[in-house]
């Protein structure tokens, strides 16, 4: 019987990719939904108790990945993972405010500009090209996103829609941050970027005067979080991001745009408002219109071993 090649071919790593991809929308599709059962807590809040689960989850992970050298690992992941790790701050902190200020809808649909902002920081960063087709979609993209900043400045929603804005940009960072770092094993930006945020959060929280005292039902939900929604979801899309270019790994996480509000509607019977769908529609058709011409696209080569 002919030997089995344990290397994956540029092909089969493409789609494993685009699987964990697409499993880390749908477990970031929650996320809003726990942000709004959170009664009291504050953005630093959450984020600190939200890191205190993430950052021992993303050790064991990188133990197990590295058969028991964890910190020879975090120590190999270089300057992009420390700058993925970050980025990764700022898109945490933007999108807890941004779920608190605005509606889920709203802000998951920003979140949706993540895409084409990634496509050009990888363009301009990583000599990644802009499809003909990405480039179409980028203008409906701009379009929808500009009705729905309209609404939100109409509704007094502004602020939170800027950060949702924000949190899309930093996570583009991220994205071609890892797309950067992809010789080495990046989880560690993923632990990292933890850390970052439990000592930013938990020095923000007593130079604001925050108790760390918070409810057992709001605590619960962020530890729960930082490992089943935020933290899995990190591990599935960062091994994805090996063999998925940058434009289309922040494509296809968007099953949580798709699906977040969703959850919000069925549990907490929050709506959507009129600009919203208009101009969520249009965003969402550039999203769809790119991945789908995506479809007669080669994967990518991977690098020789």
């Amino acid at each position: 019987m002919a030997a089995v090649d344990p290397i994956p071919t540029a092909d089969t790593a493409y789609r494993r990719g685009v699987v964990f991809v697409l499993v880390a929308g749908m477990l970031w599709s929650m996320v809003g939904l726990g942000i709004r059962l959170i009664d009291e807590a504050s953005v630093w809040q959450i984020l600190f108790y939200r890191s205190l689960s993430l950052t021992p989850f993303l050790f064991v992970v990188i133990w197990w990945r590295s058969d028991g050298r964890p910190f020879a690992t975090i120590r190999k992941a270089g300057k992009a993972s420390v700058v993925a790790g970050i980025a990764l701050v700022g898109a945490y902190a933007g999108g807890i405010y941004a779920i608190q200020e605005t509606s889920v809808a709203s802000a998951l649909l920003l979140f949706a500009a993540a895409p084409f902002i990634a496509a050009a920081l990888g363009w301009l960063v990583l000599g990644e090209p802009v499809r003909r087709a990405t480039g179409f979609a980028m203008v409906f993209a701009v379009v929808g996103v500009g009705i729905m900043v309209a609404d939100g400045f109409s509704s007094g929603h502004m602020i939170g829609n800027i950060a949702a804005l924000a949190s899309s940009f930093a996570f583009a960072v991220f994205t071609v941050a890892l797309r950067w770092g992809k010789a080495q094993e990046m989880l560690p930006s993923v632990f990292l970027s933890g850390l970052f945020a439990l000592a930013l959060s938990g020095l923000v929280c007593v130079l604001q005067g925050l108790t760390f005292a918070i409810s057992a039902n709001d605590m619960s939900i962020a530890l729960v979080m930082g490992v089943f929604q935020i933290g899995a979801g990190l591990v599935l899309y960062t091994i994805g991001s090996n063999s998925v270019p940058a434009a289309e790994l922040t494509l296809l996480s968007l099953g949580e745009v798709l699906i977040g509000p969703f959850w919000v509607w069925l549990f907490l019977g929050e709506t959507i408002d009129r600009n919203t769908v208009l101009g969520g529609s249009l965003l969402l058709a550039a999203i769809v219109g790119n991945a789908l011409s995506g479809l007669r696209r080669k994967p990518p080569i991977l690098p020789a071993p």
